[in-house]
């Protein structure tokens, strides 16, 4: 069975993306970062952006969503994709290979990247993840 845009888009549900990437780990994550929650400006969530067939890529981003009252500075954000690549609580790499759980054989995850913060909105910054897969016959 082949990867195609129907099942991918139903697979990546709302609930789905809310398990791979609960909204504890927001907190956790802060946490982990300055001891309390409370100081985080953002909360983090994982949405599915589609699938790019010729590139073989499942494209998603990490939302960071402006907490009531924070405000979301550019320059706080920019560095985070480094930050988010090697950060235990974040866990790209495990996020990854929860994906891959789901994808139930019929595809692999090759690589990943995070690509560089991208300003939604004053309230909503995003930052890309491209996971490469290879199906198997």
């Amino acid at each position: 069975m082949t990867m195609n845009k129907e099942k991918l888009d139903t697979l990546f549900s709302e609930d789905t993306l809310a398990d791979l990437f609960p909204a504890s780990r927001t907190n956790d994550f802060f946490e982990a970062l300055f001891g309390d929650a409370g100081e985080g400006a953002y909360d983090i969530r994982l949405q599915y952006r589609g699938f790019d067939e010729p590139g073989r890529t499942l494209r998603f981003s990490l939302d960071l969503h402006e907490r009531p009252g924070c405000c979301l500075v550019c320059n706080l954000t920019y560095g985070l994709p480094e930050v988010f690549s090697r950060h235990p609580v974040i866990n790209v790499e495990g996020l990854v290979r929860d994906i891959e759980k789901l994808l139930d054989g019929e595809a692999v995850c090759t690589e990943w990247k995070l690509g560089s913060t991208e300003q939604q909105s004053k309230s909503l910054h995003s930052i890309p993840l491209a996971v490469r897969i290879e199906e198997r016959d």
